[in-house]
């Protein structure tokens, strides 16, 4: 289940809908702090991964804890050797993956920095004028 916004089969059922009514979809998944610490990361980020564009960790949205860039990119660098081995290297090298854990302008430029970083996924940050040293982090 991601956050407050249903079950697994309930989003499954709600993104099949936006893609039907040929809306594009950004699924953002991630693995609850327990999961991480269980070493089950791949299982559950893979298994909420349909369509992949934004990762998010749960555990680190909202609690004060924050991802380390090398955990972000961790997750990214799995993602895309899952979308090789199921999918194709084009897919796998031509699939944005975006990371929506936290980033503030104290983080976006090591974020920005990790290989695997295609971008980031924004909140009530983006409202604020400080959003601009985050547009301008991979410069």
């Amino acid at each position: 289940m991601v956050k407050d916004l249903g079950s697994d089969e309930l989003i499954g059922q709600k993104v099949a809908h936006a893609l039907a009514e040929g809306l594009g979809v950004i699924a953002c998944i991630g693995e609850k702090l327990g999961e991480r610490e269980a070493d089950i990361l791949e299982k559950v980020v893979f298994e909420q991964s349909k369509v992949i564009l934004a990762c998010e960790p749960v555990w680190a949205t909202g609690t004060g804890k924050t991802a380390t860039p090398q955990q972000a990119q961790e997750v990214h660098k799995k993602l895309r050797g899952w979308l090789k081995s199921n999918a194709s290297d084009a897919v796998a090298q031509s699939t944005g993956i975006i990371y929506g854990g936290s980033v503030t302008r104290a983080t976006c430029k090591e974020l920005a920095r990790q290989p695997h970083m295609g971008g980031f996924l924004m909140s009530d940050v983006s409202l604020k004028p400080k959003f601009v040293d985050i547009i301008n982090a991979k410069q």
